[in-house]
């Protein structure tokens, strides 16, 4: 066969998914959550404290930045333990990885630092999260509390 004569392949694209970095603060059997307000998605649902890998970071320094952006707290690489990852896909069919991260410790009170994004922070028992809490969220925190390292939701 020619080269013109070659079955013309199709072009692929490429697959992507977005890397996610979510915070585990539990404290007394009770695990920190975010109610979303004026983002967009998820508006009036609950959150852990959480947001994407930024260009050049890694997922250790994205979750210290965003503790320190969304709930005021400081951490060091040396408080985190990976806990967990959720490979999600969401109603919309976008596909997200996220990287879920317990916090032996840290410094500081946690406090709403964007109510602009959030219009309050409360602690839930870990074992009873509120029924509008975010699906990708809630998976998370049930492999956390089973010790399961990884899991899908979302996909068929």
């Amino acid at each position: 066969m020619t080269e013109r004569q070659q079955p013309q392949q199709a072009a692929r694209v490429p697959y992507t998914s977005f890397v996610d970095v979510l915070l585990l603060l539990v404290r007394d059997g009770h695990v920190l959550l975010a109610r979303r307000h004026n983002t967009g998605y998820a508006d009036g649902q609950w959150n852990l404290p959480s947001g994407k890998l930024e260009e050049g970071e890694d997922v250790v320094a994205a979750v210290i930045r965003e503790a320190r952006e969304e709930v005021a707290i400081d951490l060091d690489r040396g408080d985190l333990d990976m806990a967990t990852s959720v490979h999600c896909r969401n109603p919309e069919g976008e596909a997200r990885v996220g990287f879920f991260f317990h916090a032996r410790q840290w410094r500081g009170e946690p406090g709403n630092a964007e109510p602009h994004k959030c219009s309050r922070i409360e602690w839930f028992p870990v074992d009873r999260l509120p029924a509008d809490t975010v699906p990708y969220t809630r998976a998370g925190v049930e492999q956390f509390r089973r010790g399961e390292r990884f899991g899908l939701h979302g996909w068929p």
